[in-house]
């Protein structure tokens, strides 16, 4: 009997176990069909909700946007306002835009003498807006072309003496506007010794506030004349590389990249721009076709066609090698251009020193890999020459040339 008992005991428990389990399977499974519903319900939930976040982040970055465009415009309209005290014009549109030649109805006698006194239409130019466009004459390919991201910074230097205010602002908005902004350290004017009164306070209360920080101003106390100006400006420069141009150009989009890109290959390049020309009685904007930069017996620089080889590629965009370089406009590594003795200091004004430094670095950087004006900067600047006149001073130029070693090669066939 008690077997009997223990048996049908342990049958029991068994049974109750077997059951419990069966129990909890079906509670288990109605439980994860209750939350089912649940968890589908929480994800539709949350992807509204996720919805709604992203709509209104949308709207927030646009809200933010629209506040930016109205600060820009505030401040835009701010800055504009430090022009017109000075009898300057800022902002798009208006004459000359898109380097289109522009007239005055008036011919005062004011227009006449700032014509005599600056040797172009200073008084047009006082009219046509400082942040002007000029057109894209690059290739197509230029265009298209793509660079670095750590390309290196650049300092800008303009040199200026009596120049007249809307000229010296136009290349300095030129520059600033197209240049990114990541790629331009500074902007430096070397003001060698002016007595034009609005070189002094206008010219420093405008670009103190326009540009802050990134515009500098070097006055020397006596006139040095252009080639000691410009190594007052490689002095004050601290960027790696830098430019230096005559403070009467207008830059194109895209002019940097091309020259920064070719220094960093090769620190032994001078660049040359390719240059167009801005009229001196019109402002209008023509292009010069693309050149190489050669001189004469006589050591006078000129443009000459570019190398057969480089014809024969057919590539517009290919940089042009050239056995000489002009002078108002180079970029040039600054460590490079220190390391080669930089330019005479012996010498006067311009002419000359341009044929020095090119025959120069000729020698010390063979084969010519040394300074180069690329085809895929042409047109990125424009510059304006003044109708020539004849002055009291005289030609210094013979006095350079006498400060310009000629090359053995050159002295042996000129005695033939």
């Amino acid at each position: 009997m008690a077997v009997a008992r223990k048996i049908k005991t342990l049958l029991t428990v068994n049974i109750l176990v077997f059951v419990g389990i069966i129990l909890f399977s079906v509670y288990c499974r109605l439980q994860d069909r209750s939350e089912g519903p649940v968890q589908i319900v929480r994800s539709a939930d949350r992807r509204v909700r996720s919805r709604h976040a992203t709509v209104g982040a949308l709207a927030e970055r646009e809200a933010i946007l629209q506040r930016l465009d109205h600060l820009e415009e505030v401040v835009y309209t701010q800055l504009n306002g430090l022009a017109k005290p000075i009898g300057l014009v800022e902002g798009p549109g208006g004459l000359g835009q898109g380097g289109m030649a522009a007239t005055l109805r008036d011919d005062s006698q004011e227009t006449e003498g700032k014509f005599e006194e600056y040797g172009y239409n200073a008084q047009l130019s006082d009219r046509i807006s400082l942040d002007r466009t000029i057109p894209d004459y690059r290739p197509k390919k230029c265009r298209q072309m793509t660079y670095s991201d750590d390309l290196p910074q650049i300092s800008v230097v303009f040199i200026f003496v009596n120049e007249a205010l809307s000229v010296i602002l136009r290349s300095v908005h030129s520059v600033v506007n197209h240049t990114p902004s990541q790629l331009l350290r500074e902007v430096i004017l070397v003001d060698d010794n002016s007595d034009n009164v609005e070189l002094k306070l206008n010219l420093d209360q405008y670009v103190s506030k326009r540009y802050p920080g990134l515009v500098k101003i070097v006055r020397n106390s006596r006139r040095e004349g252009l080639i000691r100006a410009r190594l007052q400006g490689w002095k004050v420069a601290t960027a790696p590389v830098v430019g230096f141009f005559d403070a009467h150009v207008e830059f194109s989009m895209g002019w940097a990249e091309p020259a920064l890109s070719r220094i960093r290959e090769d620190r032994r390049r001078i660049v040359l721009p390719a240059i167009d020309n801005i009229k001196y009685d019109t402002f209008e904007v023509q292009q010069y076709a693309s050149a190489a930069h050669g001189y004469n017996w006589g050591l006078w620089c000129m443009y000459i066609i570019p190398p057969q080889d480089w014809l024969d590629r057919g590539d517009e965009a290919a940089p042009i090698r050239t056995p000489a370089m002009i002078g108002c406009s180079f970029v040039v590594d600054r460590e490079y251009f220190g390391d080669i003795g930089l330019l005479d200091p012996g010498m006067e004004v311009y002419g000359g020193e341009n044929i020095e430094l090119g025959m120069r670095v000729s020698v010390t950087a063979w084969p010519p890999r040394s300074h180069e004006g690329t085809v895929c900067q042409a047109d990125l600047l424009a510059w304006l020459v003044r109708e020539l006149r004849v002055t009291s001073k005289g030609d210094v130029r013979p006095q350079n040339l006498g400060q310009c070693k000629k090359p053995q090669w050159q002295r042996d066939w000129e005695t033939l």
